[in-house]
């Protein structure tokens, strides 16, 4: 395998970090989270943000951070759809190969999203919640998977899967 500099593969995949950054935004908005800075991208590090209150709530942690799974993941899959539906070898068709693709690379929180899931469910669990806040543990260990193998292109592999399957439909 052969390294790229992050910031290029941000640069060349700028579309999937503004959704990324996008659906913290819209998941901030639908928990009723105030943002004070979103920025959807950048040439530096971090190449998008977004700074918000707080939450105080499990459910508010949880969609705020994984809300890019969840919508990068589906935009991949519904784009790639649609680009299947357009003349191969056209503009059209390799922008939106290009969307889904970016779109599905970054789809993985980051470890930091992922963290705050983790932390606040080892709380709850201390404090004597539901037993089902065991489920972090293995969620947070695949992210954090997930993010160490981006050197060996794990993110890109996770994209073309879900681009082939939204072509499948």
């Amino acid at each position: 395998m052969f390294l790229i500099p992050g910031w290029i593969i941000a640069a060349l995949t700028f579309p999937g970090v503004i959704i990324h950054e996008w659906a913290h935004k819209k998941y901030c908005d639908w928990t009723d989270i105030k943002v004070h800075k979103v920025i959807y991208f950048q040439f530096t590090n971090p190449v998008g943000y977004v700074i918000h209150d707080e939450p105080q709530k499990y459910g508010q942690i949880f969609w705020i951070s994984t809300g890019p799974l969840i919508i990068n993941s589906l935009l991949a899959i519904i784009v790639s759809y649609f680009a299947t539906q357009t003349q191969t070898e056209s503009f059209l068709y390799y922008l939106l190969v290009w969307i889904a693709i970016s779109s599905g690379m970054h789809a993985f929180p980051s470890d930091q999203d992922a963290k705050h899931i983790f932390d606040k469910s080892k709380i709850l669990l201390k404090g004597g919640s539901s037993k089902l806040h065991y489920l972090t543990y293995p969620f947070y260990t695949l992210i954090w998977l997930a993010n160490k193998l981006r050197f060996l292109w794990f993110d890109l592999f996770y994209a073309i899967a879900l681009v082939s399957f939204g072509g499948s439909i």
